[in-house]
């Protein structure tokens, strides 16, 4: 066989997303053949040749099917656009992967979510923290990790790692880059969607696909269904992340201004995204932190980019700083 027949391949389900698209890059750099399923594969090749694009949908389970043959394993980044449809089509595209997966035997990457828990579980999140939704986004998502548990019984294998608010470049619609920020124009303020002193998790998108990628290789060791937590950034007063924009920006401080909840209700009808905002409040009401000892305990260490250097990078990715 080629050098290149030789190297595992991992299909990428929503590799034009946040995680999923650094997934791919981190993979790729430590040797793995990529193919990427797109409905626009072919479009899509010519702005990334270094994937191997297959035209197709993660909602057609035959496309998963064929596209995940002599794949080792699948990852499941992808999600509905804009926010919509998420009780039509969360749940469908799992079993798809879930399906493929035990056809072609290759194990299955998720990253995971904070929705999954209600104030219950508050403030620091483990892995056998009670998963009791406050909505019906998290409602969905509960029920994505018991398809995924489930089937690690008949021979499905997952690993699944969940962290705070993702930041990071590319990294798709996050509270960053659409609540922090404008991206585009020069910085003046930062809003504050939590009140100063609560704590709150960040997670740093190059981090979180550098861990996916170390925890793949030590798979064989790993139980069926291993669920990992990651502790990411903790902005242990609500603002560590103001600092580090300011720092970012050659400044020794910047005005913070309040997140404008009273508007969400408002746009929420005409909006999803707002929508959207609206029913996750709560998770900017009280401290939020997640506990990685398990991850500790299987890597050694969390991977971690220094936050000044992580929001640095973010900041140039948006257009904020030159």
């Amino acid at each position: 066989m080629t050098e290149m027949g030789n190297r595992k391949l991992v299909l990428v389900l929503g590799a034009t997303g946040g995680i999923g698209g650094a997934l791919a890059k981190v993979l790729l750099a430590r040797g793995y053949r990529i193919r990427a399923l797109h409905r626009l594969g072919s479009a899509m090749a010519k702005n990334n040749p270094a994937f191997e694009w297959v035209q197709g949908d993660a909602m057609n389970a035959k496309d998963v099917f064929e596209a995940a043959a002599g794949a080792s394993a699948i990852v499941h980044g992808v999600n509905p656009p804009g926010y919509q449809r998420w009780a039509e089509l969360v749940l469908p595209m799992i079993d798809n992967s879930i399906a493929a997966a035990k056809a072609h035997g290759a194990m299955i990457l998720m990253p995971g979510t904070i929705y999954n828990f209600g104030p219950d579980a508050f403030p620091l999140l483990k892995e056998d923290s009670p998963q009791h939704p406050w909505t019906k986004k998290g409602a969905i998502r509960v029920q994505l990790e018991q398809r995924l548990e489930a089937a690690a019984q008949y021979g499905v294998r997952t690993i699944l790692v969940r962290a705070g608010d993702f930041f990071g470049p590319d990294a798709g619609n996050n509270w960053f880059a659409q609540g922090l920020v404008k991206p585009g124009k020069p910085i003046t303020s930062v809003s504050l969607p939590g009140k100063p002193g609560l704590g709150h998790a960040w997670a740093y998108l190059p981090d979180v696909a550098e861990t996916f990628a170390q925890l793949l290789e030590k798979a064989p060791a790993l139980p069926p269904f291993a669920r990992f937590h990651m502790a990411g950034h903790y902005d242990a007063d609500g603002l560590a992340m103001v600092r580090a924009i300011a720092k970012g920006l050659g400044k020794e401080n910047i005005k913070t201004r309040r997140f404008p909840w009273w508007i969400v209700p408002v746009l929420a009808p005409f909006m999803p995204l707002f929508k959207e905002l609206g029913e996750m409040r709560y998770l900017w009401q009280q401290p939020l932190q997640l506990d990685n000892q398990h991850l500790k305990g299987a890597l050694g260490e969390e991977p971690q980019t220094p936050l000044d250097e992580a929001v640095l990078t973010t900041l140039k990715s948006l257009k904020c700083v030159a």
